[in-house]
């Protein structure tokens, strides 16, 4: 029988990364003479990838780049965020405990985020729990990325797992919506990176801490799955 896996996303589920997100965003502004976003801001900004956090931090200047000089900002911002990926950056209390329960029970990991897959691979390390996981799919792992519900599919298979015996935790409307179209259940986490209160996006279940993970898979895995069928 498969294991069944577990598939989180990065940013806002299993690590805080604002804090070396936003100032390596304020760094590559002020670089192009632009005003700092606040932190609370830029929080709210991550989840979408690089790129269109530095998209979001120059309309909040009311600034208008050609594409080929994001691309260079781009290129700047993966070069600096990975320089000082871990500098203030932790994994969110319970994570570790979390995974070793879900691991003594037969449980396989695997992440799925929109951040590249280079860059996940050096935070994951920096933290010390890359070899938790089976694979570390980025967003250019696949010929697709979130919220395509193929890019989730493929992780799974990546990982050798089986959608009908997968489940996705997250903390965003994109995780959200991916999730749902892959035939996937979903447990968001209400302290991640969302404009708005993640439960109203309709997750299946909603946790505050990684203490509470085990409930809510469990509780899950207690309700009738045989309606969940991934989109064409």
């Amino acid at each position: 029988m498969t294991a069944p896996l577990l598939v989180f996303d990065l940013d806002g589920t299993l690590v805080e990364t604002a804090p070396d997100l936003a100032a390596t965003l304020n760094v590559i502004l002020a670089r192009e003479g632009l005003q700092p976003v606040p932190y609370e801001t830029a929080r709210k900004m991550i989840g979408g990838g690089a790129r269109l956090m530095i998209e979001r931090g120059l309309v909040r200047n009311g600034a208008r780049l050609p594409e080929a000089k994001i691309d260079r900002l781009f290129d700047d911002f993966l070069a600096h965020y990975e320089a000082h990926i871990a500098d203030a950056s932790t994994l969110f209390p319970g994570v570790v405990a979390a995974l070793d329960r879900f691991e003594e029970a037969g449980w396989r990991f695997a992440v799925c985020t929109n951040k590249i897959e280079q860059a996940s691979v050096l935070l994951l390390k920096a933290l010390g729990v890359a070899d938790r996981f089976a694979v570390i799919c980025g967003k250019e792992t696949f010929p697709v990325s979130k919220p395509d519900h193929r890019a989730l599919l493929m992780a799974i298979e990546k990982a050798g797992g089986r959608h009908e015996n997968a489940i996705m935790v997250g903390d965003s409307k994109v995780d959200i919506e991916t999730a749902r179209n892959a035939g996937v259940p979903i447990v968001a986490v209400d302290f991640g990176y969302t404009e708005q209160p993640v439960a109203s996006y309709g997750p299946n279940r909603v946790i505050s801490h990684f203490d509470d993970l085990w409930d809510a898979v469990a509780d899950i895995h207690g309700e009738d799955r045989s309606a969940a069928r991934p989109a064409s």
